[in-house]
């Protein structure tokens, strides 16, 4: 449990204290991650909002499965960033984050392949739906968008959150290894940190 920040003193934790923050928990690898999903899915599912996504059943999976893990991990991040997990010390945190970034990992990929298939059947029938994709790849509203309504501009627009969908797949990924990490203990066994505790 050496990769979760706080593991070791996961029962110190006096019930009625206040949650501190731990700053520790920042700059692990695993709070690093989190913080880089939650950046990265709110790109996500703020481009896809930004679409008429409703009008197409693939990107509303996408939408879905973005905006439900974006939520249950600022949750998650909240909740080790304020030390709540040590209060909950029955809980198994590693086992729980694990198996939550490998579903989001899992979940992920599926978006992401739905979104790829989907973009040829809906890219270039729909001029509403090119022009508000297209919208979404503008300069901050400062003079017109570059392709409004063109193939370029929807394609731009459509790559844009497909990339970031990617991005935040991967990054699960990785948070589902450094929890597997986390979980098994980083590998050591009862032997050899029973002799360095001794020697």
């Amino acid at each position: 449990m050496a990769g979760l920040p706080g593991a070791a003193r996961a029962r110190s934790a006096s019930p009625g204290s206040p949650p501190a923050l731990d700053g520790s928990f920042l700059l692990s690898p695993l709070g690093g991650l989190m913080g880089a999903q939650a950046v990265l899915g709110l790109l996500v599912w703020s481009l896809i909002a930004a679409t008429t996504y409703h009008l197409h059943a693939a990107y509303g999976w996408v939408m879905f499965v973005s905006l439900f893990f974006w939520i249950l991990t600022l949750l998650f991040f909240v909740t080790y960033l304020l030390q709540l997990h040590q209060k909950f010390y029955m809980i198994p945190w590693p086992l729980v984050l694990m198996i939550y970034n490998a579903v989001a990992t899992v979940l992920y990929i599926t978006a992401f392949v739905t979104c790829a298939a989907a973009v040829q059947p809906t890219s270039w029938r729909q001029w509403d739906y090119n022009r508000r994709a297209a919208a979404s790849v503008s300069t901050g509203g400062q003079g017109r968008a570059e392709g409004w309504g063109s193939r370029r501009g929807h394609a731009g627009g459509v790559l844009l959150f497909q990339f970031f969908s990617c991005l935040t797949m991967i990054t699960y990924g990785v948070s589902t290894f450094f929890s597997f990490r986390a979980w098994k203990g980083l590998g050591s066994n009862a032997a050899t940190s029973q002799v360095t505790d001794h020697a």
